[in-house]
């Protein structure tokens, strides 16, 4: 017999648009070339040009690369927006549902406390929060 999650009920996520988890302390935004690829795309560039500018190897994955101050490369700090959204990797699009945030309720709080769009609007059900977990292993 499976366990339940903590979050058996779901979990309330809306994106108010305030750019936390485009900035902050260094971290990784991995990408797939299939990411990639759709990156290049939106931005009408090839992918080898894309890579020269906006990824580095760590190991033998990639990551999009950052600015000194932890900002993402492509967070607009003006407009606190992300100027590829349409085409955002995996890893973005499935922020706040990632194991690290939803392990415990106290962890969940913690999350809640930085992102001020997790625990309010739309309820996400348990299943499309294991979901979300699911497709991106951080």
């Amino acid at each position: 017999m499976e366990k339940k999650p903590w979050f058996e009920k779901g979990l309330r996520f809306e994106c108010t648009g305030c750019g936390n988890c485009c900035t902050g302390a260094p971290g990784f935004v991995w990408v797939n070339g299939e990411e990639i690829e759709a990156l290049a795309k939106g931005l009408g560039i090839g992918t080898d040009e894309f890579e020269k500018r906006y990824v580095r190897h760590v190991g033998a994955r990639r990551s999009l690369i950052e600015y000194a101050n932890g900002d993402c490369v492509f967070f607009d700090s003006q407009t606190r927006k992300c100027t590829v959204y349409e085409n955002r990797p995996r890893q973005c699009r499935t922020w706040p549902f990632w194991e690290s945030n939803v392990t415990t309720k106290e962890i969940w709080k913690q999350t809640c406390e930085v992102c001020p769009g997790s625990g309010k609007g739309k309820l996400y059900s348990a299943q499309q929060v294991v979901h979300q977990i699911s497709i991106v292993k951080l």
